[in-house]
């Protein structure tokens, strides 16, 4: 992931004279030196990250017995995970016209009367938060890192299993809390993570995107 998209140009004006300094790379401005085939993120000044994304469960749905249990977890989870972590939550607009569309499909195989009123209903109020875009989905992410200066640098194997050991721990830790816990190690799909979170004008094409940085 070398060539990316460019960010504004700068212009410094000394004694009339206008110089301009050279477009920095997307890559160049967050630090990114590179990206492993492990999923390792590769930053400068020799630290590596890993991605996590985290499924996680509807609490509001829960039992008081089940919330009490979750709650013990989790506790459990930040004694146990003695480490730096880093928690992102991105919000993402939804257009849930397709949604509409598939409950309308359905109400005409209903026979009971009932069920297609609550279902118009249904429609109906689904529909006003949609004009309204207030309808939105979020994706939860956990960093781990390791930072290793001159005298601790070993090997790239140690480093790697040090944020394989600390993926292990936060898994079976929110396991428990009924979370699911994906660690992301495909390339195309850390791009994208990065790409969604710095590209939010819906004009720019991911798949442009990817194609410019596949192969580097």
């Amino acid at each position: 992931m070398t060539k990316t998209v460019k960010c504004c140009k700068i212009q410094i004006c000394i004694g009339g004279d206008i110089i301009k300094k050279k477009e920095k790379t997307t890559q160049e401005w967050i630090g990114i030196n590179k990206i492993t085939k492990d999923g390792i993120i590769v930053l400068e000044e020799k630290k590596y990250i890993k991605i996590l994304k985290i499924i996680p469960i509807n609490y509001n749905l829960k039992s008081d017995l089940e919330k009490s249990s979750i709650l013990n977890s989790y506790k459990i989870f930040l004694k146990t995970c003695n480490f730096d972590i880093q928690i992102l939550i991105q919000s993402n607009k939804e257009d849930l016209t397709n949604h509409i569309n598939n409950i309308q499909k359905n109400i005409n195989k209903k026979e009971n009367l009932y069920l297609k009123e609550i279902a118009e209903e249904y429609i109906q109020y689904i529909s006003e938060i949609n004009l309204t875009k207030k309808s939105s989905s979020k994706d939860f992410y956990i960093i781990i890192s390791d930072e290793k200066t001159n005298e601790e640098f070993n090997s790239y194997e140690i480093i790697k299993n040090d944020l394989k050991e600390k993926y292990f721990k936060i898994k079976e830790c929110l396991v428990r809390c009924g979370n699911n816990v994906i660690e992301i190690n495909e390339k195309k799909d850390i791009i994208k993570i990065f790409y969604s979170f710095f590209n939010t004008r819906k004009f720019i094409n991911y798949n442009y995107f990817l194609n410019e940085n596949k192969n580097k």
